[in-house]
C-alpha cells in the first residue's frame, strides 16, 4: 500500500523522499518523481513530516527507534505520523521516546485495502493532539478522503482494532450466508443485489462476495495481515478484560488458512474454511 499513497503525495504537489526495506519497491515512486534514501535516519533528516507504514509493532519500532532509525536523523519540531497498524501500547511508548527528542507524533491507521491506496479514498483513524491533525490534514487528504481525529495518541490504532473486528464478523457471515445460497442452488448475482439492498448490505458483500461465490481471491488485504490485526484487538481486549469470542474464532480460522499456505492471499479468503465444511468444492 505504501507505493500508491506516496504516489498519491507526489501527484498532491509534495516533495517526497522515501526509504523502503526492500529497495527494489521503490521503483514506481522514482518514477513518479520521489527520491530515494539509504536509511530512515536519512530519509527523516530534512523533512518537516515523516510517514512510516510498515508491517508490525517490531517493525515500527526499528525503523523509528533503532540503529539508523528516524529518531536518530529528524530534527526537533519534526512530525511523525505512523499509518502502520500495531499496538496501541507499542504506539504509546514510542511517542513518549519521541517526545524526548522533540519529535511529536500521530498515529493514523487506515481502512480501505490496496484499491484505497491507489485511489486516495482510503479511511484514516487519527490518534493524537488537535493541534498536530491540523498540521497534517494536508498531507492525509492526499491520501484519505475520510479523516477522523478519534482521540489521543493510540486511539486511532484502538480504532483500527475494532474496524478489524467488525471486518471480521462481516466476511465470516457473508462467506455463510454465499455458502448456505449456494448449496440451495439460488441464483448468487439475484442473492446478493436482493440482500445488499437491505440491513444486510455492507463494503464486504459488495465488494467481496463475488471472490466467495467463484472461490477465487485476488489480493486486496492479506489474511496474514488480517490475522496479524486480530492478534492486536485481541491482545488490547485482554488488556482491559473484554472477551472478543468472534474475533478470537476467526483468528484461528485465518491462523489455519495460513498453515495451508493462504496467507497471501485476499481476507475474504476465509470463505475456503466455510466452503470446505460444507462440503461445496467436493
Amino acid at each position: 500500500m505504501g507505493a500508491p499513497m506516496v504516489i498519491n503525495l507526489l501527484k498532491a504537489g509534495h516533495d517526497v523522499a522515501v526509504y523502503n526495506r526492500t529497495p527494489g519497491k521503490a521503483q514506481s515512486v522514482v518514477a513518479a518523481g520521489g527520491t530515494v534514501c539509504d536509511s530512515p535516519q536519512a530519509a527523516a533528516a530534512t523533512a518537516e513530516i515523516v510517514i512510516t507504514c510498515v508491517s508490525d509493532s517490531p517493525d515500527v519500532e526499528a525503523v523509528v527507534l533503532g540503529e539508523g532509525g528516524i529518531i536518530h536523523g529528524a530534527r526537533p519540531g519534526t512530525l511523525l505520523i505512523d499509518m502502520s497498524t500495531i499496538s496501541p501500547s507499542v504506539t504509546r511508548h514510542i511517542a513518549q521516546q519521541l517526545a524526548t527528542k522533540d519529535i511529536a507524533m500521530l498515529d493514523a491507521p487506515v481502512s480501505g485495502g490496496s484499491e484505497g491506496a491507489e485511489k486516495g479514498t482510503l479511511s484514516i483513524m487519527i490518534g493524537g493532539t488537535a493541534a498536530d491533525v491540523a498540521r497534517a490534514e494536508p498531507v492525509l487528504g492526499a491520501m484519505g478522503s475520510t479523516l477522523t481525529h478519534v482521540g489521543d495518541i493510540g486511539a486511532g490504532q484502538t480504532t483500527k482494532a475494532i474496524n478489524q473486528i467488525i471486518v471480521a464478523g462481516t466476511y465470516w457471515s457473508v462467506a455463510e450466508g454465499m455458502a448456505l445460497g449456494l448449496k440451495a442452488g439460488l441464483d448468487m448475482e439475484k442473492v446478493v443485489q436482493a440482500v445488499g439492498s437491505g440491513a444486510a448490505g455492507s463494503w464486504g458483500l459488495t465488494h467481496r462476495s463475488g471472490n466467495m461465490i467463484d472461490n477465487d481471491y485476488p489480493l486486496g488485504f492479506r489474511v496474514r495481515l488480517h490475522q496479524k490485526d486480530l492478534n492486536i484487538a485481541l491482545e488490547t481486549a485482554r488488556e482491559l478484560g473484554l472477551p472478543l469470542p468472534m474475533a478470537a474464532y476467526v483468528e484461528q480460522i485465518e491462523n489455519g488458512l495460513i498453515a495451508q499456505g493462504y496467507g497471501d492471499e485476499d481476507v475474504s479468503a476465509i470463505a475456503r474454511s466455510v466452503r470446505d465444511m460444507g462440503g461445496l468444492d467436493q
